[in-house]
């Protein structure tokens, strides 16, 4: 084997600057592995509005400027991970009376509502048509290719980055037949041509690309579609209580342009009892162990036939098209008012919302009908405090009421006392889990805000004669989440298909082989075995010397007619043994 400049060329090779010509255009053909069209970044000039807006389509489909708008997407996606989006209106509230300054600006930039916005919805939309622009040319372009023969071998095979010759007593249409066979049992997809064969490998880097773009594309039509046709609400229900599935029962509901009140799923569920274990001792104490909510279930309107479910946590309830996801949980003291004149004016559950790990519970009890008070004015009373599922023996050991464990081990109500007007009949909205106070005096003992820490049965005699109050017990609740979003199989399966594709263009290398065997000057056979990979490795050399190998045993070695001062000098060294075809021997071009 050896390495060399040059290399005769079959008799039927043209001569002369034609032959130049026709000789880059194929080497162009053959060092082109990518499937991929070619970008033309050249600005047109004079060639009117048609010729500047194909222009600028060609740019819009590249490759370049389709990673720059993933990129300007994710870049995007940030803020709505910062702000409170739309439709928690509490949390943006909260966020524009902390930041003042912020808040009108950042109104008209959407973000309050960055994945509706129509900057995120242009950035979103050029993406798309990108990425279909990039994906339709570049498939119609592959499916040419495997449509076509490899190809064909260029006229100087030295050219290629590796490279082995070597010459032999075979006959060259033999030692060409023997190369085709060897080539197809390697898995290559070979052609026969005139004096040579060309071989080509690794077509599921292609497929690996376009399975990757596709997937992209896919991934964005889940994305598309969950945003156009689903809709989510959420709703609190006490153990013993049921839902139904519709608006009114909802305490929000969030809607797109094609899911509307209209189109809820028809199913409802009643909640039998609920379920949180923790973890009792370790560094661990007070974690969840376990979340469940035990429920009855029924389609349609018919509540006749229910069956029995669980929801935890990562595992909902599928009705329909409608997934119960469960939230959240918490406590619902269950208390007793009576009024001045020991009249019961309410009696029930009222749901605090927790605010911490151990199910520390701020609240309201809002009393409307309360009456009159021991002046005989008509008033409102209202109870706020803290629910607290696991309370300390002393609260100086805590410095304030707080819960110190989130199960209900030794369970607390404290509270302390409003009258007045809570102003529910303003017009104006309220949130039922907060006590618009500016109307109200709080109830006071010797000048100090009166509260008191109730055990369950106890009762408080409220200060002023106006009534009193006993803390019966506690329910619990869960938070449900009803989601309709469609699309999410979509997005699921393009992202797996986006790490399978991103694999297979990582991974498989596409390469070119090509073997000629021709009639030498001196009567015998010149091999010559070149190959091409996409990228820069050492596997194109290592396959090229397993083929060469192997080749011999069809095609062996022969040694060199030495000449007055040794081997020829206008043929290719033989090499002496099928081993010294190894490309990595020193007389292998690479």
């Amino acid at each position: 084997m050896s390495d060399t400049k040059t290399s005769p060329q079959p008799a039927d090779a043209a001569e002369g600057p034609d032959a130049e010509r026709l000789d880059a255009e194929r080497l162009d053909e053959v060092e082109r592995l990518s499937t991929a069209p070619e970008e033309n970044d050249t600005v047109p000039t004079g060639i009117g509005v048609f010729g500047w807006l194909r222009w600028f389509w060609r740019q819009l489909t590249s490759m370049r400027v389709a990673l720059l708008l993933l990129f300007l997407l994710s870049l995007a996606a940030i803020p709505g991970s910062l702000v409170p989006q739309e439709p928690n209106t509490f949390k943006i509230t909260a966020w524009k009376n902390a930041h003042k300054g912020l808040a009108p600006l950042f109104e008209k930039l959407q973000l309050f509502d960055v994945y509706s916005s129509v900057w995120f919805s242009a950035i979103y939309i050029l993406l798309f048509v990108s990425l279909a622009g990039c994906i339709l040319p570049r498939t119609w372009q592959f499916v040419g290719v495997l449509r076509a023969q490899p190809p064909a071998a260029p006229r100087n095979l030295t050219r290629m980055p590796v490279y082995a010759a070597w010459h032999t007593d075979a006959d060259p249409a033999a030692v060409n037949a023997a190369a085709h066979r060897l080539l197809r049992k390697r898995g290559f997809r070979a052609a026969a041509g005139s004096g040579s064969v060309a071989a080509e490998k690794g077509y599921l880097r292609e497929v690996g690309n376009l399975l990757f773009h596709f997937a992209l594309f896919a991934l964005l039509a889940g994305f598309a579609w969950a945003s156009l046709f689903s809709g989510s609400g959420t709703k609190i229900v006490l153990e013993g209580q049921g839902y139904s599935n519709t608006t009114t029962q909802l305490d929000d509901f969030t809607g797109s342009a094609f899911y509307g009140v209209d189109d809820l799923d028809a199913f409802g569920f009643k909640l039998d009892g609920f379920t949180a274990d923790f973890q009792t001792s370790g560094p661990a104490a007070g974690t969840a162990k376990e979340f469940v909510a035990n429920v009855r279930y029924w389609k349609g309107a018919d509540t006749g036939k229910q069956k029995n479910a669980k929801i935890e946590v990562n595992h909902p309830l599928e009705v329909g098209g409608t997934k119960v996801f469960l939230t959240a949980h918490g406590f619902a003291p269950v208390v007793t008012v009576r009024n001045a004149k020991d009249e019961v004016v309410y009696r029930g559950p009222t749901v605090f919302l927790p605010q911490d790990s151990n199910v520390t519970s701020p609240g309201v009890i809002k009393v409307n009908d309360y009456g009159t008070g021991p002046d005989g004015r008509k008033t409102q009373l209202a109870l706020s405090g803290m629910f607290l599922p696991t309370a300390p023996d002393d609260f100086n050991e805590t410095g304030r009421p707080v819960s110190v464990f989130p199960a209900a081990a030794n369970p607390r109500l404290v509270i302390t006392a409003y009258v007045g007007d809570m102003r529910t009949d303003s017009g104006l909205p309220q949130n039922v889990y907060e006590l618009d106070d500016k109307a109200m005096t709080q109830l006071k003992v010797n000048g100090a805000p009166a509260s008191v820490p109730l055990q369950v049965g106890q009762g408080w005699q409220l200060p002023d004669g106006y009534g009193s109050v006993t803390f019966d017990g506690y329910q619990q609740w869960a938070n449900f989440t009803i989601s309709h979003r469609p699309g999410n199989a979509v997005a699921l399966t393009g992202a797996v298909a986006a790490i399978l594709g991103l694999i297979g263009s990582l991974f498989v290398q596409r390469r070119r082989i090509w073997v000629r065997a021709v009639a030498a000057p001196d009567g015998r056979t010149l091999v010559e075995v070149a190959g091409l990979g996409r990228s820069e490795s050492a596997r194109t050399a290592e396959e090229l010397a397993e083929i060469a190998v192997e080749l011999q045993g069809d095609a062996p070695a022969a040694d060199e007619p030495p000449g007055p001062d040794g081997p020829a000098d206008d043929a290719p060294a033989a090499a002496d043994s099928p081993a010294a075809a190894v490309p990595t021997a020193p007389e292998t071009k690479e």
